[in-house]
């Protein structure tokens, strides 16, 4: 404790904050990389004229209480004062559409990944490209819109993400990591910037339309994991911390965003490795040897926060239906006069889930808050569905909506091991889904018959893996890679605790699967039968 306390004294502490789709948080890491201190603010994204969005308002106030939070945090335990920090790092939800005029203000509302609404731009950009652009990439939000014909988008100065955002509002500096840029615009894998070729192609789409900017004038500029990115400025210190007892000064990492802090908390940017977020979302990351033979619309080709090339499989929905589910169970013993705490309730229901039927006994289970491109839905209504027959049991209930919460991946990454042949040697699985020990995990290794490792710090998910690049950036060595920093200087010899597939899970994934896939058609007829 006396150690810490003169880590943090000394300023010599990193802090990473994440904005997560229901949680900002914030974690302090010592001179050893072991988080030390944590701040948490929940929010929740709302539906407003049918776009999914957060409002300035809402990014703000979150980000002070969050941090007010960590302050308290470092208060309560250290008996001091946070006043100055190493480094700082910034990341949150990939993807989404941030537009600015020329005098920063926001044009239109924060349209986040979670909407579905750029179809016709994403596959006129894909043909145009060569190159898969999903529905929730910035470049696709910015053609729907001239599609659309939307007024705002001749007075867009600059185009960026909500961690893009937040760093510039803080420092000044118009940058993002490039592992954020690949979920906004194309990498060139050799420059490890925004593809030049594909920049003229679409200002040539564009063309016509007279719009008094260039793409390359309105996006960020893109830097990789250790660049300097710059500092934290008076007025950026007095937002993030009111009080004023952060000094200005501190520097920050690139902003990067979820998938890349992901990858960084799991020891997972080499080649052969690979990762799985698994929370409001959910996505699967494997860094490649070789390029893929051909382009899938359910594989994204983005990076990692140093560049190399990373196959992404990425689903809009992970875990909503199921904490709504488990909700309504803590309400059922609230009422019944034996309340559970949050955890342990998810325990109870997780354990019990393990001892259901392997194929869920003829239930399946749709967790679609919000439309899943990658089943070819660009809206989405939770849905529960049995056989009148079905064997239904509260283990049967709970494991199909496990299973559920990682079924559209399973369709994703089976094509990137079944017909790509990508090998990966392990995947480490981080985030919500596999707080409780053994259950998400094991459910993991069914779906992708392959081992998957938790490691100890998996709970600390993206806000730690981005304060350790802040750590990278100030720390490093000279030519030291983020991945030989990460191996040598955070993990060392941990592997984290590792499930090999049960063969009776995998053969049960895949039959909840089949049937899953052939039920498609409810969830279809939901989508049509109850409109928005």
């Amino acid at each position: 404790m006396a150690d810490t306390k003169t880590v943090i004294e000394s300023g010599q502490a990193v802090l990473g904050i994440e904005f997560g789709s229901t949680r900002i948080k914030a974690v302090l890491i010592d001179a050893e990389h072991k988080p030390v201190a944590t701040g948490a603010h929940d929010w929740e994204n709302r539906l407003l004229d049918g776009i999914w969005t957060y409002s300035p308002e809402d990014i703000w106030a979150g980000l002070q209480d969050c941090y007010g939070k960590l302050k308290k945090d470092v208060r309560d335990r250290y008996g001091t004062e946070l006043t100055s920090l190493a480094a700082i790092g910034f990341s949150g939800m990939m993807h989404g559409y941030m537009a600015f005029d020329g005098a920063g203000k926001l044009l239109v509302p924060f349209r986040t990944w979670r909407n579905t609404m750029t179809g016709e731009a994403a596959a006129a950009l894909t043909k145009a490209f060569s190159f898969n652009i999903p529905q929730r990439w910035s470049i696709a939000h910015l053609y729907q819109a001239v599609l659309n014909g939307e007024e705002h988008v001749a007075d867009v100065r600059y185009l960026t993400t909500l961690a893009g955002y937040i760093h510039w509002t803080l420092t000044g500096k118009k940058v993002i990591g490039v592992g954020e840029a690949s979920g906004m615009f194309p990498i060139d894998g050799e420059t490890k910037d925004f593809n030049r070729d594909m920049i003229a192609t679409f200002d040539a789409l564009v063309a016509e339309k007279g719009y008094p900017w260039t793409l390359s004038e309105i996006l960020p500029e893109v830097l990789v994991a250790g660049e300097d990115a710059g500092t934290l400025t008076e007025a950026g210190a007095k937002l993030l911390d009111p009080d004023g007892t952060l000094k200005a000064g501190i520097p920050l990492c690139p902003p990067e965003g979820d998938a890349g802090t992901g990858m960084a908390a799991t020891n997972s940017v080499a080649v052969g490795t690979g990762n799985v977020s698994a929370g409001t979302s959910v996505f699967a990351m494997v860094v490649l040897k070789e390029e893929l033979s051909a382009v899938h619309e359910e594989l994204d080709m983005v990076t990692t926060p140093s560049g190399e090339a990373v196959a992404m499989v990425h689903c809009n929905n992970c875990t909503s239906d199921l904490n709504a589910w488990v909700n309504l169970f803590g309400e059922f013993a609230e009422l019944s006069g034996h309340p559970a705490e949050r955890d342990e309730l998810y325990g109870m229901l997780y354990q019990n889930a393990l001892s259901g039927e392997k194929d869920c006994g003829g239930l399946v289970a749709y967790n679609y808050f919000s439309g899943e491109p990658v089943t070819g839905l660009n809206e989405g209504r939770p849905l529960f569905v049995r056989m009148p027959d079905a064997r239904f049991t509260l283990a049967n209930f709970m494991r199909s909506h496990l299973y559920a919460s990682l079924a559209a991946l399973k369709v994703g990454l089976d094509i990137l091991f079944k017909e790509e042949h990508v090998q990966v040697e392990r995947i480490y699985g981080h985030g919500g889904l596999f707080k409780t020990k053994g259950v998400g995990q094991g459910i993991l290794a069914a779906a992708m018959n392959a081992p998957v490792a938790v490691m100890e710090t998996a709970g600390e998910g993206g806000p730690w893996g981005v304060a350790l690049l802040a750590a990278y950036m100030v720390r490093k060595g000279e030519q030291e890679t983020l991945g030989e920093y990460l191996a040598s200087r955070v993990f060392g010899d941990e592997e984290g605790s590792v499930m090999q597939p049960d063969p009776a899970d995998v053969a049960g994934f895949d039959a909840y699967l089949a049937v899953y896939k052939e039920a498609l058609a409810a969830e279809r007829a939901a989508v049509r039968a109850m409109p928005l």
